[in-house]
């Protein structure tokens, strides 16, 4: 894969590292599961030394997605089935004591809709730190110290995210961030149907070629989860995706020896993205479905409802949305 192809997912880059060697990758692990009456597939890659940080450009740690086309589709039932699953893996990565406080942070810009995932997952969380002692005596014992944050970005705040997220660390003391960011991804087809979840920590804009303070056990002190949906891709990457589509149907059409046509469909798939990228004048544009705020608003109730059900032990997502409405 070019290095140019942006992504955020880690089984993107994997799949591409093992398409072009053939060979399995010293360093990095990976586990399936699919349920295929719910048409979910999980993927858990896991980094396990520095040559596999090398190869993927990714910190040591675990990467698990799901991927599912009901996650855009307007399905409750299996939404609620996919935060039961999401949140079964959440409790793999961090042993959470019962007494744990825990900090969410809701990444991105609220007025920018692919963007605004993290502000809105934080709407729906059931944050628990304020209440003390006045706490629903059905409640009581079931829940934990959770607080949610919504940092802005630099460009309307003018303060660097990570330092915000540190000020508000220090003061509250977790043991736990989990922080929720929009994603990039490679192949359309997991565009606003996947989620990524991963105990090392979040890059904010990575994918989009923003360079911003890291978010990490490193730089916060305490374990850091990031939990991400991919809502766009570079436009670049879409046209050489529809171009691969194009050529193979072509290649089915004409004669042998067509010039141009044997020219794109030999070029390296690297120097195919970069000469589309100077077509198009614009290395920085990215797409977004049609339906994305629709989705969205799907995707944050998802999100919430894992962290609602499994940080607060002993509740169930009926009682939270019971509190919340």
């Amino acid at each position: 894969m070019s290095k140019n192809i942006r992504t955020d997912l880690a089984i993107e880059i994997r799949e591409s590292l093992y398409d072009e060697s053939g060979e399995e990758i010293n360093g990095v692990e990976i586990t399936i599961e699919e349920d295929e009456e719910l048409g979910i597939l999980v993927n858990w890659v896991e980094i396990t030394n520095e040559n596999g940080a090398a190869a993927m450009g990714k910190p040591i740690g675990n990467y698990i997605t799901l991927e599912s086309n009901a996650i855009k589709e307007n399905n409750p039932e299996t939404h609620e089935e996919i935060s039961k699953i999401l949140a079964q893996k959440l409790g793999k990565l961090h042993n959470l004591k019962s007494d744990a406080v825990i900090l969410i942070v809701g990444l991105g810009n609220r007025y920018v809709t692919p963007d605004a995932l993290g502000p809105k997952v934080c709407e729906n969380i059931f944050a628990t730190r304020h209440l003390g002692e006045d706490v629903p005596e059905s409640l009581k014992g079931k829940l934990r110290a959770v607080s949610a944050l919504t940092p802005g970005v630099m460009g309307i705040t003018g303060i660097e995210t990570a330092e915000i997220i540190k000020g508000v660390a220090e003061k509250i003391k977790p043991d736990l961030i989990i922080a929720i960011d929009a994603l990039a991804a490679r192949k359309t087809s997991r565009i606003n149907a996947t989620i990524q979840i991963s105990d090392a920590g979040v890059n904010p804009g990575a994918g989009l070629g923003n360079r911003r303070v890291s978010i990490n056990k490193n730089t916060m002190g305490v374990p850091v989860i990031a939990v991400g949906v991919p809502t766009v891709v570079d436009a670049a990457t879409l046209v050489n995706d529809t171009m691969d589509k194009m050529l193979h149907t072509l290649s089915n059409a004409l004669p042998e020896g067509q010039t141009f046509f044997t020219m794109l469909s030999t070029l390296e798939e690297s120097d195919r993205y970069n000469l589309i990228t100077e077509i198009l004048h614009e290395g920085n544009m990215f797409v977004t479905p049609k339906e994305v705020d629709a989705v969205i608003n799907r995707l944050s109730n998802i999100i919430a409802n894992t962290l609602n059900i499994a940080l607060h032990p002993g509740i169930t997502i009926d009682d939270v949305n019971r509190y919340l409405n």
